[in-house]
This record gives C-alpha cells, sequence and structure tokens, in this order.
C-alpha cells in the first residue's frame, strides 16, 4: 500500500500502528501508565462533577492531552536516544523541552479541574 492511498483499509492500518504505539507507551513508559491510571479515575469524576456535556468533555479533553503529550515527549526521548546514545547538550534539551511540555500540560489540566471544583463546591 503507497502512503498516500487512502480509504477503509489505509484508516486500519493507520489504526494497528496507533494501538502498537499505545502498548509501547503501556509498556515501556511509566510516566504513561501513571497517568492512564489518572485518566481512568478521572473518567467517572468527570461525568459526576461535570453539569453540562460541554463541561464533561472539557475535563475528559484536559486529562486525555496529557496522555497524548506524554506519548510525544516518549516518542522525542526514543529518538534523541537513538541518534545520541552518548550525552549531548542538544539531546539532553530536547528531552527537558519535552518533559516541559508534559507539565505544561498538566499544568492546564489541574486549572481546568481546579475551576470546575472550585465552580460546584465554592459558594
Amino acid at each position: 500500500m503507497r502512503k498516500n492511498e487512502g480509504g477503509w483499509r489505509h484508516a486500519l492500518v493507520a489504526f494497528v500502528y496507533s494501538w502498537q504505539g499505545l502498548r509501547a507507551a503501556w509498556r515501556h513508559e511509566i510516566a504513561f501508565r501513571q497517568e492512564v491510571i489518572i485518566f481512568l479515575c478521572a473518567v467517572p469524576a468527570a461525568f459526576w462533577l461535570g453539569r453540562s456535556a460541554a463541561e464533561r468533555g472539557l475535563l475528559l479533553a484536559a486529562t486525555l492531552a496529557v496522555l497524548a503529550v506524554e506519548v510525544l515527549n516518549s516518542s522525542l526521548e526514543s529518538l534523541c536516544d537513538l541518534v545520541s546514545p552518548q550525552h549531548h547538550p542538544l539531546a539532553g534539551r530536547a528531552k527537558d523541552l519535552g518533559s516541559a511540555a508534559v507539565l505544561l500540560t498538566i499544568l492546564c489540566a489541574v486549572l481546568i479541574w481546579g475551576g470546575v471544583l472550585w465552580d460546584r463546591f465554592v459558594p
């Protein structure tokens, strides 16, 4: 199959690759496993706390964003390790920047969840 072919077969192949990536993240990245556990706890909490579909969606999207950025950070770290097995300042900077992206995404999720909790429980 060529890269530019579309259709259902392409979608199925893309899904298989995506699933392999999620399995690799689960298998090799402890932070991803921890964040998945938090997400699984957040799902029922979002349905309990959210007062509307939009609010529940925002809570879940904020938590899913943390997982997505963690996967991107892990892929960046793996690529850096492949390209430069020895310590290199630029590889270190790239890893630090990826980690900073995860931190910012977590901060965003905390602010969103905190805002919903505040709105829900503070008169």
